[in-house]
């Protein structure tokens, strides 16, 4: 009795612990979503506060934003939603195949080219992008959607991440596959891809995250306004002449919506895709 008792009070504990944090987390959402109701001059006089009193809210903030500059917001984001739905499919397929290369396949200078991968982990992004920046302009694809994909499309994170899960799959999978007359192609697309769906699910929601709140490489592949992704476009409303905070807090909220769905989308994968593989 006095065990059950002790669970009983350790859950109610924990629960409480986590309904604090929780509150503590959804509080910017709910400043966000307020803030985005009421004028800019608001947020500027009084902050950030715990006040609940809604009085005054409208979608003011809302209509100004897409209509406004000719509808420049539908440009920005049509754009990040383009980009990184290409990019977060062409990142997948590219590195679940090196990964899963790295995984089951014996070949020369193995190790020495991942190691190669583990090092481009360690060099920070700004080191690169002058000489990313030249090679996108060499190929002629500054101020494209390629120009943004393509230097990044292959993430060394990524790849180790396939490469750890898929070393988990047994092997046993593959002989069958070889059995039944699979060639190599076969084997990935028809027995791997179905096995490393976690990771996948897991790997498309990080991706997806980092690809739409990037900020720094587009800001340097883009040029033309209409071309701008979600990022760049709202910081573009903080000018030294004016700051539109409140269309820039209508745009954040409106900006997290598809970010949610792909969580809520692939989230039942995220957890088993972080944890590991398939034990054999």
């Amino acid at each position: 009795m006095k065990i059950s008792r002790f669970n009983l009070i350790s859950k109610i504990v924990i629960f409480i612990i986590m309904m604090i944090f929780t509150i503590f987390a959804l509080f910017p959402f709910y400043f966000l979503i307020k803030s985005s109701l009421k004028p800019g001059v608001e947020i500027m006089r009084y902050g950030v506060t715990f006040d609940f009193n809604f009085k005054g809210v409208n979608l003011d903030n809302y209509l100004t934003l897409f209509t406004s500059r000719d509808g420049i917001y539908f440009y920005w984001y049509w754009n990040s939603i383009a980009i990184t739905t290409f990019f977060t499919v062409l990142s997948l397929f590219l590195s679940s195949m090196v990964g899963y290369g790295f995984a089951k396949y014996d070949f020369k200078i193995k190790n020495f080219l991942f190691l190669l991968v583990l090092g481009v982990m360690m060099i920070p992004v700004e080191i690169l992008i002058l000489p990313l920046y030249k090679l996108t302009i060499f190929l002629k694809i500054i101020n494209t959607y390629w120009g943004v994909i393509l230097p990044f499309a292959v993430s060394p994170f990524a790849v180790f991440f396939f490469r750890q899960y898929a070393s988990d799959i047994p092997n046993d999978f593959m002989d069958a596959g070889r059995i039944d007359g699979c060639n190599d192609f076969g084997i990935y697309f028809k027995i791997m891809v179905p096995l490393m769906k976690p990771a996948f699910g897991a790997m498309a929601i990080l991706q997806t995250m980092g690809s739409w709140n990037n900020f720094v490489w587009p800001l340097i592949a883009l040029r033309s306004n209409k071309m701008f992704t979600l990022p760049i476009g709202l910081s573009s409303l903080l000018a030294p002449y004016g700051n539109n905070y409140d269309m820039l807090m209508a745009g954040a909220v409106i900006a997290v919506i598809p970010i949610i769905i792909v969580y809520l989308f692939f989230q039942k994968y995220f957890i088993t895709g972080l944890t590991g593989g398939i034990k054999g």
